[in-house]
């Protein structure tokens, strides 16, 4: 050999040596924590509130409460199959798209590239709520070019339906969706075939031709689907110019609102981790990611910059349309939590199923999103239980399984073994502090608290704002 080269090793290479002559130059190993610097990366954090189980949790209302002195309030997945019931001052606001923090006139609303975008929908809840108190919702909307046009097309929903209906012919179960057309528009956005807002506000004639391909594949797909293709260009070409004074680039609208001037966000979660395309009760799921991961890829922002994760948690559970519900009660203790608590989806205005409280699925729910403390709502539907019993271990097969079972038949065997606890039997409505609850209401959250090992922040007793007691 006319020379030598001293091999270099992985350790050297990733420590910053490389060999021949010379001091060896100190470099960081990979993935090594950077240098202390003050408190972490500079910037605003994030707030998020997400949904710990089925969806339905009132994350509106905890949404609702935070936004009063938000500055920023955003939705980053989903569309408009979430439903959110907000009431302030005995007026009722119901929000599917638009994020509930829409009321603080004080504050942005951000919908984000994650969310699938139904414009007729969309112009309809803001016309609907106006009325009751959410007017000029436009100037305070932002909404990010990315989004997806996915449920805007009529005929998502179609095929919405049309799939329904295969499933329940060809297996004899459907998969319970909304019909919002949210399960093909994700597929449009997955095969990249998908149309977004940018497309539309850019060159209209471009966007027709992409258009029409979509709407083609759609037919031939589903020989039945009737699709006036001509017609629903025509309406998309009167809402792009309605929509297009509040589009803007939101990377570099979610990049500004971080790293500008001090401001409070907040991030509203729409459906729930159990519903969550990845880690929910597959294949009974919405199609977006309702963890906290789908808060940095619908928003566009940078893991560290997310602060406190706040999981909304009702006092019992409920799950609207089919699947795997472990706690459900088929009785008359299912009518009553379903008849107090009013248990009809927002959206679809479906009965829920509801069951005893499952804290198995929401420390699970709890080991995905890293909750820092908890929101437990609508404690006042127990006040009229003698005792209460809560999940606390599943069991397969007569041995406790310490992990929430992945495949559906799975679950559908598992064994509750519950806590049973003492009922109060009064009214907790007009408690305002946790002192006023009586002592074994107390000791209801205690024990959540104790299981989870996650602080109780909020413990809910009513639908109006009022109705809430702050622990800390």
């Amino acid at each position: 050999m006319a020379g030598t080269e001293s091999a270099a090793t992985p350790g050297s290479l990733l420590n910053g040596g490389g060999g021949g002559d010379g001091p060896e130059e100190k470099r960081p190993r990979l993935g090594a924590a950077p240098a202390p610097s003050g408190s972490g990366p500079q910037g605003n954090r994030v707030t998020v509130v997400l949904g710990a189980q089925w969806g339905d949790e009132g994350k509106g209302k905890v949404v609702d409460l935070l936004s009063l002195d938000a500055d920023l309030v955003c939705r980053c997945q989903g569309g408009n199959n979430a439903g959110h019931t907000v009431v302030v001052d005995s007026v009722e606001y119901d929000f599917h798209l638009l994020p509930s923090g829409v009321i603080n006139h004080n504050a942005t609303s951000f919908i984000g590239n994650g969310v699938v975008i139904h414009l007729p929908g969309l112009f309809e809840e803001a016309e609907k709520n106006l009325k009751k108190g959410s007017e000029g919702w436009e100037s305070r909307t932002v909404i990010s070019d990315r989004a997806h046009l996915g449920e805007l097309f009529n005929f998502h929903q179609a095929v919405d339906g049309i799939q329904e209906q295969q499933r329940q012919l060809q297996g004899g179960k459907n998969l319970g969706t909304t019909k919002k057309g949210i399960g093909p528009a994700y597929s449009s956005k997955a095969s990249r075939t998908g149309l977004r807002i940018c497309d539309l506000l850019a060159d209209f004639n471009e966007f027709s031709k992409k258009f029409r391909v979509l709407a083609q594949q759609y037919k031939t797909t589903y020989p039945a689907l009737n699709i006036d293709t001509e017609a629903e260009l025509q309406q998309l070409k009167i809402y792009a110019e309605r929509i297009r004074p509040l589009v803007k680039d939101g990377v570099y609208f979610m990049y500004k609102a971080l790293h500008g001037p001090p401001k409070k966000i907040l991030v509203e979660g729409a459906n729930a981790a159990l519903l969550d395309i990845d880690f929910g009760t597959y294949p009974f799921v919405t199609s977006s990611n309702c963890t906290v991961g789908g808060v940095c890829t619908g928003l566009g922002i940078p893991p560290h910059y997310i602060g406190k994760v706040y999981g909304v948690v009702k006092a019992y559970t409920t799950r609207v349309g089919v699947g795997t519900f472990p706690t459900e009660q088929d009785n008359e203790i299912g009518e009553e939590l379903q008849s107090r608590g009013r248990e009809f989806g927002v959206t679809t205005g479906r009965k829920r199923r509801c069951g005893w409280l499952d804290l198995v699925l929401v420390k699970y729910a709890h080991m995905i999103n890293g909750f820092s403390a908890l929101a437990v709502t609508k404690l006042d539907i127990l006040d009229t239980f003698e005792e209460i019993k809560v999940g606390v271990e599943y069991r397969l097969n007569e041995k406790r399984i310490p992990y929430f079972p992945a495949n559906q038949e799975l679950l559908n065997k598992v064994a509750v073994e519950y806590k049973v606890l003492p009922g109060w039997r009064c009214s907790t409505e007009e408690a305002r502090s946790f002192g006023d609850l009586p002592p074994e209401a107390q000791g209801y959250i205690r024990f959540i608290e104790e299981y989870l090992g996650v602080p109780v922040k909020w413990i809910g007793v009513g639908k109006s704002r009022r109705s809430i007691i702050k622990l800390f």
